[in-house]
């Protein structure tokens, strides 16, 4: 019998066909890959099946994220991915379609949306509708000023994420929700955000691929955002213990992962146990 962390029969995760992949904090930190990760991705593949990356981090494109990857020995295109700057993308269009984008964020993540035909600006603009802010690497006190302009106009407030923090080789740095927060304390607005928690992403995915949702799990090291996205999304889930996410956080947490691993490397030596198909 196949057990976690906490002895609990994992069994079922033998029968997966899709692994939807959170990527800092559980394939790798920062520009470090974790120990197993290239041997994991293989081993999905072995055993029938596939992976996709999906990440809240937009202050990289699906472009920048595959040169990244590959960098790392990590075989994957665009296609292995799934970022909240597409989700993001694709409810601006939904919901906005037409109307103009205010956005704070990277050069990336503006050239993403507007590749996929929105119209975003990024100085104070009184035919913008929407606000937009983003996890912004490339932040300035220019920028934070304008956004602030902006909200205190009648108009639409998202974000990309909610993340608090980013991991990276020093420990973190504020995310996209740290920044909303230093926002609302200076306009008193909040945004509704848009990738994980959020189903948006794992419902994409599953529908792109014509796949169940119990065919597939979701894989993380964050309770509020990966776990909780599996929960809302009727998806089983794995917490790594790779990044943000501790036992004591799971033990004294509302929002409980199906199954915890210390990290992909244990969830790979996990898979070994199913026969190779060839």
């Amino acid at each position: 019998m196949l057990i976690d962390k906490t002895g609990k029969c994992a069994d079922a995760l033998l029968q997966k066909k899709l692994f939807l992949l959170d990527m800092d904090g559980t394939i790798y930190n920062e520009n470090r890959i974790f120990e197993g990760t290239l041997a994991f991705l293989d081993q999905i593949e072995r055993n029938g099946g596939r992976y996709i990356f999906i990440t809240n981090n937009s202050s990289k494109s699906v472009e920048d994220y595959v040169k990244k990857v590959n960098a790392m020995g990590i075989c994957a295109d665009a296609s292995h991915f799934y970022t909240s700057s597409q989700a993001t993308a694709f409810y601006l269009k939904e919901h906005y379609p037409g109307q103009t984008v205010y956005c704070m964020g990277t050069r990336s993540l503006v050239k993403e949306l507007r590749d996929s035909g929105i119209t975003v600006v990024t100085e104070t603009d009184d035919d913008a509708t929407v606000v937009l802010i983003g996890f912004d690497t490339e932040n300035t006190s220019e920028k934070i000023r304008n956004t602030c302009i902006m909200l205190g106009r009648d108009v639409a407030y998202l974000a990309t994420n909610p993340d608090l923090v980013c991991p990276v080789s020093f420990g973190y740095i504020p995310d996209c929700g740290s920044m909303s927060i230093m926002l609302k304390n200076a306009t008193g607005k909040t945004p509704f955000f848009i990738g994980k928690p959020e189903p948006i992403m794992v419902d994409c995915v599953l529908k792109k691929l014509s796949m169940k949702a119990e065919e597939a799990v979701i894989i993380g090291d964050r309770l509020y955002t990966d776990i909780a996205t599996g929960k809302n999304a009727g998806v089983d889930t794995i917490c790594v213990l790779s990044g943000e996410a501790t036992m004591q956080d799971i033990e004294e947490g509302t929002v409980k992962p199906t199954w915890i691993f210390d990290s992909v490397k244990e969830i790979c030596e996990a898979l070994r146990q199913r026969p190779d198909p060839s």
